[in-house]
Protein backbone atom coordinates (compact mmCIF):
# COMPACT_ATOMS: atom_id res chain seq x y z
CA UNK A 1 0.00 0.00 0.00
CA UNK A 2 1.73 3.33 -0.94
CA UNK A 3 1.09 6.70 0.78
CA UNK A 4 0.94 8.84 -2.74
CA UNK A 5 -0.91 12.19 -2.14
CA UNK A 6 -2.01 14.41 -5.53
CA UNK A 7 -3.60 17.58 -5.34
CA UNK A 8 -7.65 17.57 -5.80
CA UNK A 9 -8.93 21.36 -5.84
CA UNK A 10 -6.33 22.79 -4.56
CA UNK A 11 -5.60 20.37 -1.80
CA UNK A 12 -3.59 17.77 -0.84
CA UNK A 13 -5.46 14.22 -1.07
CA UNK A 14 -4.58 10.85 0.19
CA UNK A 15 -4.32 8.25 -3.00
CA UNK A 16 -3.70 4.72 -1.37
CA UNK A 17 -2.25 2.47 -4.10
CA UNK A 18 -1.33 -1.32 -3.42
CA UNK A 19 1.74 -1.44 -5.04
CA UNK A 20 3.22 -4.19 -2.49
CA UNK A 21 5.47 -1.36 -1.30
CA UNK A 22 5.39 -2.28 2.43
CA UNK A 23 6.30 -6.18 1.47
CA UNK A 24 9.38 -5.27 -0.51
CA UNK A 25 11.12 -3.46 2.06
CA UNK A 26 9.94 -4.68 5.17
CA UNK A 27 11.04 -7.88 7.42
CA UNK A 28 8.36 -10.59 8.21
CA UNK A 29 8.13 -9.85 12.14
CA UNK A 30 7.42 -5.80 10.41
CA UNK A 31 4.76 -7.31 8.50
CA UNK A 32 3.19 -8.97 11.34
CA UNK A 33 3.12 -6.22 13.64
CA UNK A 34 1.81 -4.24 10.92
CA UNK A 35 -1.09 -6.37 10.69
CA UNK A 36 -1.30 -6.36 14.96
CA UNK A 37 -0.98 -2.78 15.19
CA UNK A 38 -4.23 -1.76 12.27
CA UNK A 39 -6.29 -4.38 14.45
CA UNK A 40 -5.33 -2.46 17.34
CA UNK A 41 -5.74 1.20 16.01
CA UNK A 42 -8.99 0.18 14.22
CA UNK A 43 -10.61 -1.33 17.62
CA UNK A 44 -9.94 2.05 19.42
CA UNK A 45 -10.74 4.79 16.24
CA UNK A 46 -12.72 2.50 13.35
CA UNK A 47 -12.23 5.42 10.95
CA UNK A 48 -8.83 5.00 10.70
CA UNK A 49 -7.95 3.67 7.39
CA UNK A 50 -4.53 4.52 7.02
CA UNK A 51 -1.95 2.57 4.36
CA UNK A 52 0.32 0.29 5.73
CA UNK A 53 3.71 2.53 5.35
CA UNK A 54 2.33 4.75 7.94
CA UNK A 55 1.88 2.21 10.03
CA UNK A 56 5.33 1.14 9.75
CA UNK A 57 6.49 4.44 9.89
CA UNK A 58 5.13 5.37 13.36
CA UNK A 59 6.76 1.39 14.35
CA UNK A 60 10.02 1.90 12.92
CA UNK A 61 10.21 5.15 14.93
CA UNK A 62 9.28 3.39 18.45
CA UNK A 63 11.40 0.78 17.50
CA UNK A 64 8.59 -1.87 16.48
CA UNK A 65 6.86 -1.34 19.94
CA UNK A 66 3.20 -1.93 18.56
CA UNK A 67 1.69 -0.26 22.18
CA UNK A 68 3.96 3.02 21.57
CA UNK A 69 3.94 2.91 18.11
CA UNK A 70 -0.38 2.44 18.39
CA UNK A 71 -0.79 5.22 21.42
CA UNK A 72 1.50 7.58 18.77
CA UNK A 73 -0.71 6.88 16.02
CA UNK A 74 -3.90 7.95 17.89
CA UNK A 75 -2.82 10.86 18.59
CA UNK A 76 -1.35 11.88 14.98
CA UNK A 77 -4.93 10.85 14.11
CA UNK A 78 -6.88 13.07 17.09
CA UNK A 79 -4.34 16.30 16.15
CA UNK A 80 -4.73 15.48 12.32
CA UNK A 81 -8.61 15.71 12.65
CA UNK A 82 -8.14 18.81 14.33
CA UNK A 83 -5.84 21.01 13.16
CA UNK A 84 -6.46 20.74 9.96
CA UNK A 85 -10.25 19.49 9.62
CA UNK A 86 -10.65 20.31 5.83
CA UNK A 87 -7.41 18.21 5.03
CA UNK A 88 -5.10 20.41 3.84
CA UNK A 89 -3.84 23.56 5.06
CA UNK A 90 -4.62 26.59 2.80
CA UNK A 91 -2.65 29.18 1.32
CA UNK A 92 -4.64 31.53 3.02
CA UNK A 93 -4.46 30.54 6.77
CA UNK A 94 -0.97 31.61 6.39
CA UNK A 95 0.03 34.54 4.37
CA UNK A 96 2.58 36.20 6.68
CA UNK A 97 4.42 33.00 6.88
CA UNK A 98 4.94 32.81 2.73
CA UNK A 99 5.24 36.40 2.73
CA UNK A 100 9.11 36.04 3.74
CA UNK A 101 10.02 33.18 1.31
CA UNK A 102 12.04 31.35 3.47
CA UNK A 103 11.22 27.84 2.63
CA UNK A 104 11.92 26.68 -0.64
CA UNK A 105 12.17 23.14 -2.77
CA UNK A 106 15.18 21.86 -5.07
CA UNK A 107 15.08 18.97 -6.56
CA UNK A 108 15.91 15.67 -5.59
CA UNK A 109 18.85 13.69 -3.94
CA UNK A 110 20.58 10.72 -4.83
CA UNK A 111 17.92 8.54 -3.40
CA UNK A 112 14.81 10.31 -4.35
CA UNK A 113 14.25 12.40 -1.69
CA UNK A 114 12.78 15.61 -2.56
CA UNK A 115 14.46 18.76 -1.24
CA UNK A 116 14.01 21.39 0.71
CA UNK A 117 15.83 24.85 1.97
CA UNK A 118 14.92 26.60 5.11
CA UNK A 119 16.85 30.21 4.73
CA UNK A 120 16.96 30.89 8.63
CA UNK A 121 17.78 34.64 7.50
CA UNK A 122 14.77 34.84 6.21
CA UNK A 123 12.48 33.54 9.30
CA UNK A 124 11.20 35.79 12.25
CA UNK A 125 9.06 35.22 15.27
CA UNK A 126 5.80 35.67 14.74
CA UNK A 127 4.16 38.69 16.61
CA UNK A 128 0.59 36.86 17.01
CA UNK A 129 1.89 33.36 18.30
CA UNK A 130 3.05 30.37 16.97
CA UNK A 131 -0.65 29.39 15.39
CA UNK A 132 0.37 30.37 11.80
CA UNK A 133 3.99 29.35 12.15
CA UNK A 134 2.61 25.94 13.61
CA UNK A 135 0.38 25.79 10.73
CA UNK A 136 2.75 26.67 8.18
CA UNK A 137 5.30 24.04 9.08
CA UNK A 138 2.43 21.47 8.51
CA UNK A 139 1.77 22.70 4.92
CA UNK A 140 5.29 22.76 3.67
CA UNK A 141 5.78 18.79 5.32
CA UNK A 142 2.43 17.96 3.49
CA UNK A 143 3.75 20.23 0.63
CA UNK A 144 6.99 17.84 0.33
CA UNK A 145 5.85 14.70 1.00
CA UNK A 146 3.16 15.31 -1.81
CA UNK A 147 6.76 15.80 -4.16
CA UNK A 148 7.71 12.48 -3.18
CA UNK A 149 8.19 10.18 -6.22
CA UNK A 150 6.75 6.32 -5.79
CA UNK A 151 8.38 4.22 -3.40
CA UNK A 152 10.17 7.17 -1.21
CA UNK A 153 8.71 8.14 2.25
CA UNK A 154 11.70 10.84 3.22
CA UNK A 155 12.84 14.24 2.41
CA UNK A 156 15.64 15.76 2.63
CA UNK A 157 16.06 19.30 4.32
CA UNK A 158 18.93 22.06 4.36
CA UNK A 159 18.96 24.54 6.80
CA UNK A 160 20.74 27.52 5.56
CA UNK A 161 21.75 30.15 8.06
CA UNK A 162 23.55 32.31 6.08
CA UNK A 163 22.99 36.07 7.99
CA UNK A 164 21.27 34.67 10.64
CA UNK A 165 21.15 37.12 13.72
CA UNK A 166 19.64 37.33 16.79
CA UNK A 167 16.40 38.76 15.21
CA UNK A 168 16.50 35.68 13.79
CA UNK A 169 16.24 33.32 16.77
CA UNK A 170 12.90 31.88 17.39
CA UNK A 171 13.45 29.18 19.78
CA UNK A 172 9.78 28.31 20.52
CA UNK A 173 9.56 28.38 16.53
CA UNK A 174 12.01 25.98 16.13
CA UNK A 175 11.37 23.63 18.92
CA UNK A 176 7.42 23.66 17.83
CA UNK A 177 9.12 22.88 14.15
CA UNK A 178 10.57 19.90 15.14
CA UNK A 179 7.89 18.39 17.52
CA UNK A 180 5.69 18.60 14.69
CA UNK A 181 8.32 16.59 12.94
CA UNK A 182 8.95 14.20 15.49
CA UNK A 183 5.23 13.44 16.39
CA UNK A 184 3.22 13.47 13.48
CA UNK A 185 5.67 12.95 10.61
CA UNK A 186 8.10 10.18 12.33
CA UNK A 187 10.87 8.89 9.78
CA UNK A 188 9.79 11.49 7.00
CA UNK A 189 13.39 12.98 7.75
CA UNK A 190 15.67 11.42 5.62
CA UNK A 191 19.05 13.83 6.44
CA UNK A 192 19.06 17.52 7.48
CA UNK A 193 22.55 19.76 6.69
CA UNK A 194 22.72 22.85 8.77
CA UNK A 195 24.83 25.07 6.72
CA UNK A 196 26.89 28.09 7.34
CA UNK A 197 25.62 28.37 10.75
CA UNK A 198 27.26 31.31 12.85
CA UNK A 199 28.57 30.47 16.21
CA UNK A 200 26.27 32.57 17.85
CA UNK A 201 23.54 29.99 16.58
CA UNK A 202 24.95 27.26 18.48
CA UNK A 203 24.09 28.99 21.81
CA UNK A 204 20.61 28.55 20.68
CA UNK A 205 21.35 24.76 19.51
CA UNK A 206 22.07 24.32 23.20
CA UNK A 207 18.51 24.94 23.74
CA UNK A 208 17.11 22.74 21.07
CA UNK A 209 19.27 19.94 21.30
CA UNK A 210 17.42 18.26 24.33
CA UNK A 211 13.96 18.41 22.81
CA UNK A 212 15.03 15.67 19.69
CA UNK A 213 14.63 12.22 19.60
CA UNK A 214 17.68 10.12 19.43
CA UNK A 215 16.54 9.03 15.94
CA UNK A 216 16.00 13.02 15.25
CA UNK A 217 19.53 13.82 16.14
CA UNK A 218 21.38 11.13 13.83
CA UNK A 219 19.99 12.96 11.14
CA UNK A 220 20.97 16.54 11.70
CA UNK A 221 24.54 17.00 10.93
CA UNK A 222 26.31 20.74 11.06
CA UNK A 223 28.33 20.84 8.01
CA UNK A 224 32.11 22.99 8.26
CA UNK A 225 32.20 25.68 5.21
CA UNK A 226 34.92 24.62 3.65
CA UNK A 227 33.30 21.16 3.28
CA UNK A 228 29.73 22.60 1.83
CA UNK A 229 29.99 21.62 -1.53
CA UNK A 230 31.73 18.14 -1.09
CA UNK A 231 29.48 17.57 1.88
CA UNK A 232 26.33 18.20 -0.48
CA UNK A 233 27.49 16.38 -3.18
CA UNK A 234 27.88 13.10 -1.17
CA UNK A 235 24.17 12.80 -1.40
CA UNK A 236 23.17 15.47 -4.39
CA UNK A 237 24.14 15.53 -7.55
CA UNK A 238 25.45 18.32 -8.66
CA UNK A 239 22.90 19.08 -11.55
CA UNK A 240 20.17 18.94 -8.46
CA UNK A 241 22.10 22.09 -6.18
CA UNK A 242 20.34 25.01 -5.96
CA UNK A 243 22.18 27.98 -7.15
CA UNK A 244 23.25 29.44 -3.70
CA UNK A 245 24.99 26.23 -3.23
CA UNK A 246 26.82 26.04 -6.21
CA UNK A 247 24.46 24.55 -8.69
CA UNK A 248 22.07 25.43 -11.24
CA UNK A 249 18.84 25.37 -9.96
CA UNK A 250 17.05 28.29 -9.02
CA UNK A 251 15.03 28.48 -5.68
CA UNK A 252 11.62 27.58 -5.83
CA UNK A 253 9.06 29.03 -2.96
CA UNK A 254 7.46 25.70 -1.27
CA UNK A 255 3.99 27.01 -2.35
CA UNK A 256 5.08 26.56 -5.98
CA UNK A 257 5.76 22.97 -6.73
Amino acid sequence: MADNRTKEGGAIVQVVVDDGGVEKDSSESEITKIHLMRDFVETRDPSSKEDDLMLRRFLRFRDLDIEKASTMFLKYLKWRHSFVPNGSISQQEILNELAHDKVFAQGHDKSGRPIAIFCGAKHFQNKNGLEEFKRFVVYAFDKLCASMPPGQEKFFVIGDLKGWKYSNCDVRGYICALNILQDYYPERLGKCLIVHAPYMFMKVWKLIYPVLDDKTKKKIIFVENKKLKSTLMEDIDENQLAEIHGGPLPLVPIQHI
